[in-house]
């Protein structure tokens, strides 16, 4: 049985995210990389130069092209999603995948219309640290996230929220599966004209809870989790890819804890990145389940929305009570 011919692939986009995904598509040896789409002509020259590839305006990438990476500005996702898809093109669009629900819900519904893969880009799923966590717990009680990195101008078109914490919004969602009850939130625009720090208390209707905090503004990078749930404890450190896990049943015995026992897991990295360009072309070459819909960056919006939202509440409320002096 002969291989299918490669998957022709544009990337829209040539800043950090869309010359790491031509990079990847362009090594790959299922894909001909189709060309490359951005408004600065320059950045657009450089990326194809790069990779090989022919700088080309959005209607002439989306004819010569099977499917489109889109690694643009949140607020295009949805006008350039939208195109790809009435052009007949799979698309894989970097997270959020789009600025409100209803743009969320119109693509969905564009892709299922023409029986398109529409795959958002929440990286964390195709991590060495989602895989080494999966299965190792059963429900969740409770979760705790910290995401916090020194500021750097890239990413700063959109809030910390969109930027950093819906990768944990992800991860909590796809852990706990409930609808969310109630959110309380409180954030501040620090270094940017969006949101820096934030952090969210989130409950679910299962009862779950999850507290989220996240920061572009600190002094150092930290990445932790930790998960309660009834049959165990895991705390993991992202960064120095290591998880301990308390578990009934599992590990080295605890003394004075009986039937239960302690792990100590750790993990190599592998290439996230090009782990989520493999699962979407196998969904579309290959019939493969997309691994992460658009119903999954749906929620994660939703989920990121309503932390916004009760920021700006909570914000509200400061600036009444005179705690705080209104927005910069």
């Amino acid at each position: 049985m002969s291989s299918p011919a490669p998957l022709r692939v544009g990337v829209i986009g040539a800043g950090h995210f869309g010359r790491f995904h031509a990079l990847k598509l362009a090594a790959n040896s299922r894909v001909a990389l189709s060309g490359i789409c951005d408004p600065d002509a320059d950045r657009a020259r450089a990326v194809a130069w790069e990779t090989g590839t022919t700088v080309r305006v959005l209607p002439e990438l989306l004819a010569q092209s099977d499917a489109v990476v889109i690694a643009a500005p949140a607020a295009a996702h949805h006008d350039l999603a939208a195109a790809a898809l009435d052009a007949g093109c799979h698309v894989l669009v970097e997270k959020p995948i789009a600025a409100t629900l209803a743009q969320a819900d119109d693509l969905a519904a564009r892709a299922a219309a023409r029986d398109r893969v529409l795959q958002v880009g929440h990286l964390e799923r195709f991590s060495a640290a989602h895989a080494a966590l999966s299965g190792r717990t059963g429900a969740a009680l409770y979760i705790e996230a910290t995401r916090i990195a020194p500021f750097k101008p890239r990413g700063t078109d959109v809030s910390v929220i969109l930027d950093l914490m819906i990768h944990d919004l992800d991860l909590i969602l796809a852990l706990t599966d409930s609808p969310i009850e109630t959110v309380d939130a409180v954030g501040a625009a620090v270094a940017s004209a969006h949101e820096d720090i934030a952090s969210a208390r989130i409950r679910f209707a299962s009862g779950a809870v999850a507290t989220i905090t996240a920061s572009r503004v600190s002094a150092r990078t930290e990445r932790r989790m930790r998960i309660f749930a009834a049959d165990g404890y895991l705390a993991i450190d992202f960064a120095n890819r290591k998880m301990t896990v308390i578990r009934r049943g599992h590990g080295q015995p605890l003394p004075f804890v009986e039937g239960f026992g302690l792990e100590e897991v750790s993990w190599q990295d592998h290439d996230a990145l090009e782990a989520e360009h493999r699962a979407f072309i196998a969904a579309i070459q290959d019939g493969a389940p997309v691994l992460v819909d658009a119903a999954a960056g749906r929620r994660a919006l939703e989920a990121a929305l309503a932390i916004t939202e009760s920021m700006t509440a909570s914000r509200a409320r400061m600036t009444a009570s005179g705690l705080i002096h209104g927005p910069r």
